[in-house]
């Protein structure tokens, strides 16, 4: 621990670095963001680690990869063209009979996997098979949160994205600007804001084929307003310091002046606010599940698991799993970011 308050503190390291190591001190946030980081590369990994289909089968001298390539029913001994179901016993007893073998991933259930064979009515209770329960078509429950939350992240990462992207275009001419085009762009907000963005959607859900894409213009179009409150009094700021007049009388141009000088000095409340934007994006998309205006049916979606635990009272263990699944997400993302918030704090650049 001294050694790192030496290192922060010494003159030969970056602010970007400095700013790492206060990170690191605050061992809550730096272990959110190693769970977390590792939670979302094993849901990037999803194939590999819950599907219904093996990674290698070894049939009679030959080799198949069913991952890559869907191989009929015949070509494992069965009697239809279509294509193998791998959870059949009839088959697993195929793959199973002398030299044959097959590699199944570790949970061999994808996410719109029905599982045919199970013991109990769907929705069933945690089982050997089914480690979380099924829901109430008979889906594997632990496919349906590892799909689900790497929808989840990959849709908030993109919001956050979009909406930190077109936050700070419109603070930045907002702020560096002022005067006139200030004022014409804070009337536009207030009106853009006091839209009805619920109804909005339910329009939208109505007129055109759900869709992921779709979901992320229409919540883009609302989530650049809080931050772009931010950049905007960032840039009022910074644009009086003296290296901004400076670079003016060096007849430096309007571009350069905000790429280059006051952006990078106007970014502290931009990154801070990342993972809290994160956590509102997964919330909304978890709330617009819950009322049937999220995602495409069929799609992984922990906002239909939490409905689903509604509609199904004694079937506990699909709300509790997926609420567990959501508070775990969301926790991970609040600590992150108040460490980062921390380590961005310029009063505690020297400690």
């Amino acid at each position: 621990m001294a050694l790192m308050s030496s290192a922060s503190a010494s003159p030969s390291l970056s602010p970007a670095r400095r700013a790492w190591l206060r990170f690191k001190r605050n061992r809550l946030g730096y272990w959110s963001l190693l769970i977390f980081c590792t939670l979302v590369l094993v849901s990037l990994c999803a194939e590999l680690v819950s599907n219904d289909k093996p990674l290698v089968v070894r049939y009679e001298g030959q080799t198949y990869f069913p991952m890559l390539k869907d191989y009929p029913e015949k070509t494992f001994g069965g009697d239809f063209e279509t294509p193998t179901d791998y959870l059949d016993p009839f088959i697993k007893e195929r793959l199973n009979t002398g030299s044959n073998w097959a590699l199944y991933t570790l949970n061999p259930y994808g996410p719109n996997t029905l599982n045919y064979f199970a013991k109990a009515p769907n929705p069933s209770a945690p089982t050997a098979d089914n480690w979380l329960g099924t829901d109430d078509r008979g889906r594997d429950l632990l496919a349906q949160l590892l799909y689900g939350f790497r929808v989840s992240v990959l849709f908030g990462l993109a919001l956050t994205v979009t909406g930190v992207l077109l936050g700070m275009v419109t603070g930045a001419i907002q702020g560096f600007f002022g005067g006139k085009t200030d004022l014409a762009f804070q009337r536009f907000i207030e009106i853009w804001g006091s839209m009805p963005e619920l109804y909005l959607l339910i329009i939208f859900s109505a007129v055109f084929a759900p869709s992921i894409a779709l979901l992320l213009i229409l919540l883009s179009l609302f989530g650049w307003m809080g931050l772009s409150d931010y950049v905007r009094a960032e840039f009022l700021r910074n644009r009086q310091l003296d290296y901004v007049k400076a670079a003016r009388a060096l007849g430096v141009g309007n571009s350069q002046i905000i790429w280059r000088h006051i952006l990078p000095n106007s970014l502290t409340p931009v990154v801070t606010f990342l993972p809290f934007r994160m956590s509102g994006a997964i919330l909304a998309l978890t709330s617009l599940d819950f009322l049937g205006l999220g995602v495409p049916p069929g799609t992984p979606s922990l906002g239909e698991l939490l409905n689903q635990g509604k509609n199904s009272i004694d079937a506990w263990w699909i709300s509790l799993s997926t609420f567990a699944v959501l508070v775990t997400t969301l926790l991970l993302l609040t600590f992150m970011g108040d460490a980062l918030r921390d380590a961005l704090d310029p009063r505690k650049a020297d400690q």
